[in-house]
Formats: C-alpha cells, sequence, structure tokens
C-alpha cells in the first residue's frame, strides 16, 4: 500500500475472472457474492447483539441491586411486623448479645490473668537477679577492702621497720 492508501497496481489483487461464459463459473461468482454479504449480515447482526447485550446489562444490574436490597429489608422488616414475633426476635438479640459479652468477659479475664502471671514471673526474676548481683557486689567489695587492709597493714609494719631501723 502506498502511504495515501492507494493501491499499486503490482499489488493488486486478481479478482475472481468471469470471462468464461460457462454456467459454473458464473456460479461460483454469485456464491463468493452470497458468502461476503453472509459474512457482512453475520458481523453486522453480531455487533447488534452485542450493543443490545450491554443494554440489558447496564439495565439489568442496577435492578438486580434495588431487588436484593429490597430482600434484605423484607427480611429485617419483616420479623418486626407482629408484636410477638417482635418479642421474639428481640429475646433472640438479647441472647445473642450476653453470650457475645460472657465470651468477650472470659476472653479479657484470660487475657487479664496471663498478664498479671507474667507480669509476676518478670518480677520475681528480676528480683532474684538484683539479690545474686547485691551479694556479688558485696563479696566483691568485702574481698577488695580485705586485700586492702592486708596491702595497707603490710605497707604500715614495712614503714615502721624503716623508721625504727633508721632511728
Amino acid at each position: 500500500m502506498a502511504a495515501n492508501g492507494t493501491t499499486t497496481s503490482s499489488q493488486r489483487k486478481s479478482a475472481p475472472r468471469t470471462t468464461k461464459t460457462t454456467s459454473s463459473s458464473r456460479t461460483t461468482t454469485s456464491t463468493d457474492a452470497q458468502k461476503i454479504r453472509e459474512g457482512l449480515t453475520k458481523v453486522r447482526n453480531g455487533s447488534v447483539s452485542y450493543a443490545r447485550q450491554t443494554a440489558e446489562r447496564s439495565v439489568d444490574v442496577p435492578v438486580g441491586v434495588v431487588l436484593s436490597v429490597a430482600d434484605r429489608v423484607n427480611e429485617v422488616v419483616e420479623p418486626f411486623t407482629k408484636r410477638e414475633t417482635a418479642e421474639r426476635e428481640l429475646k433472640s438479640f438479647r441472647t445473642q448479645v450476653e453470650r457475645e459479652l460472657n465470651k468477650l468477659e472470659r476472653r479479657g479475664a484470660t487475657s487479664r490473668r496471663k498478664a498479671r502471671t507474667r507480669a509476676r514471673q518478670t518480677r520475681n526474676r528480676v528480683q532474684r537477679q538484683v539479690k545474686q548481683r547485691r551479694r556479688r557486689f558485696e563479696t566483691t567489695v568485702k574481698q577488695n577492702r580485705a586485700q586492702v587492709e592486708k596491702g595497707l597493714k603490710q605497707a604500715q609494719t614495712a614503714v615502721s621497720e624503716r623508721v625504727t631501723t633508721l632511728v
């Protein structure tokens, strides 16, 4: 194809030749034309069908949503139309709420007990570690004090011996 959309003579496809005068070639040409017409009709009908389906869908979806909402509202409102059914529903709601509250209370109590146990264990562990460190520190201080006192006594005796030897 050329840039402007026209075809050159070398690019043209040869059309079916109808130069023969036999009836078989005329039928072939006419059946080809019929097939082309049928194909165009199918394409047209297909696009029309697609457009129809899209239009139907765009109407059916909102209608379906409205019907679903109406059903749900009806399910919610229907038990409250009579006094007995309304009382039954309220009693059912009350028992469900009480069950849920009991579950939540048990869960909260369990969590509180576990937290208290963990806190107690942590406190006891820290107290043990503090006692151990205090004992170690006191022992080390006593040992160091004893060593310093011993070293001081040795230094005092050494100094007093020198002083006595000098005097």
